[in-house]
């Protein structure tokens, strides 16, 4: 389906054209028409799948063409990380870039200037407010934050922002919007149960939009190295004297822990860089930066990077710990082999990694091929597993080619930017409804 195929109005659409998106995503071709309608919806989709521009087009649609009060915040869109918030952001600039409504995004982690801003700004009104919830309560909770006539509430990735405890902070937010006339919508990449007690107590008779979770993409070549604990570190200082590091992404379970990996890479002579919750929001975008320029090899993580980062020319993906949740592991990989490029992840798991990867096995439908480890590395003795009826048969050990490779998410920031030039002075594009049509020799729908 085409974008010009479906209702939105014309400003959303020139933005669209000058940004070359032309077709939609699953995902925005179920979901826009019931947030157009006004439903609410419930979205099942991983990142990657367009689910960013899937409400961000209808609700700039319905805020343009609907009645609303002029100084109210009228659409509220909670993220979990003040990195996708930032991300969605920067995408709405390059899809409202012809449109009269404004929006604003506050997030901790800033210094007091940018807080001060925040303040003077949400004086002033803004349509969107996109933030986190622990910077949405505190400007709530001091009375510069009014949501008493808030007509859209968005919660973007609702399963992270239950994992990292949100759930009490969400709740306290819903509760100081409209609880009548509010149309709320709700992506999740998983539906757990959390989720959908949810959904049951803030939403009314929700539309319910579910993609299957897409296999890692075809073209990233998996490995599983099992080895002792105690033998992580060292395996992957030799992983990294042996293949030099260019574009690559650590992920570890823990801030202490990608705090001491940090600190032995570059201990080892590494351009290395560590990202996790503890920095600041200027050293987050600084390392973010940094990593995306190509000024060091090594990026070492938790989960705030395995969603919502785009970055296009990772080379290769480390799991240093096998990801408790299966889907974390398809969204940690899923950082590499993207834009038709290839690339490769491997994964050390130990003795206590074990049920982690046969959760990510069982997720996959088929057994990730095993690697041998060096000269001087010990084998470990694990446990023999009870095969049952979830294990996955055991095939040959060689590369799987899995899935089909997910489309890059189109509302991603980068291309967003792209329609980010200044309004002054910039030649506006036909509309595209009507583009189409005069290229077609017929008239506009």
């Amino acid at each position: 389906m085409y974008f010009e195929d479906l209702p939105l109005s014309d400003n959303v659409l020139d933005a669209l054209y000058d940004m070359h998106f032309e077709q939609c995503t699953p995902i925005q071709e179920q979901c826009i028409p019931h947030i157009l309608a006004g439903r609410d919806v419930i979205g099942i989709a991983q990142t990657g799948t367009g689910k960013t521009a899937a409400y961000l087009l209808p609700l700039l649609t319905l805020l343009e063409t609907q009645p609303h009060p002029a100084e109210a915040v009228n659409c509220l869109i909670m993220a979990p990380t003040r990195e996708l918030a930032s991300q969605i952001d920067q995408a709405l600039q390059g899809f409202a870039y012809y449109s009269s409504v404004s929006s604003l995004a506050i997030y901790g982690g800033n210094d007091g200037q940018r807080y001060e801003q925040e303040r003077r700004s949400l004086r002033a009104g803004a349509d969107i407010v996109v933030a986190t919830p622990g910077r949405l309560l505190t400007h709530l909770d001091i009375g510069t934050l009014d949501l008493s006539q808030t007509t859209h509430l968005v919660l973007d990735e609702a399963d992270r922002m239950l994992d990292m405890g949100f759930a009490d902070d969400i709740m306290r937010i819903v509760q100081r919007t409209p609880q009548k006339g509010r149309q709320t919508i709700l992506f999740s990449a998983t539906l757990p149960p959390q989720i959908e007690h949810l959904a049951r107590t803030i939403m009314h008779a929700p539309v319910s939009v579910k993609l299957a979770v897409a296999k890692p993409a075809e073209n990233i070549q998996q490995l599983i190295y099992e080895c002792r604990e105690a033998d992580k570190s060292r395996l992957l200082a030799n992983h990294f004297r042996v293949h030099a590091p260019r574009r690559v992404i650590v992920f570890a379970s823990s801030k202490a822990k990608v705090k001491e990996l940090h600190i032995q890479l570059r201990q080892q002579g590494l351009d290395a860089l560590a990202m996790h919750s503890d920095l600041s929001q200027p050293e987050r975008e600084q390392t973010m930066q940094q990593f995306k320029a190509g000024r060091v090899a090594v990026l070492v993580a938790t989960d705030i990077v395995s969603r919502g980062i785009d970055v296009d020319d990772i080379e290769q993906v480390v799991n240093f710990d096998a990801p408790r949740d299966a889907e974390d592991y398809v969204h940690r990989i899923g950082r590499t082999a993207r834009a038709g490029r290839s690339g490769s992840a491997i994964t050390f798991v130990s003795e206590r990694d074990l049920p982690a990867l046969r959760a990510i096995e069982r997720l996959l439908g088929e057994p990730i091929p095993r690697g041998s480890l060096p000269e001087g590395f010990e084998s470990p003795h694990f446990k023999p597993q009870k095969r049952g009826a979830s294990s996955p048969a055991p095939r040959k050990k060689t590369f799987a080619r899995r899935g089909h490779h997910a489309a890059r998410e189109s509302q991603s920031a980068s291309s967003a930017a792209r329609g980010g030039k200044s309004k002054a002075g910039k030649k506006r594009k036909p509309n595209f409804k009507n583009k189409r049509a005069k290229e077609e020799g017929g008239e506009a729908k």
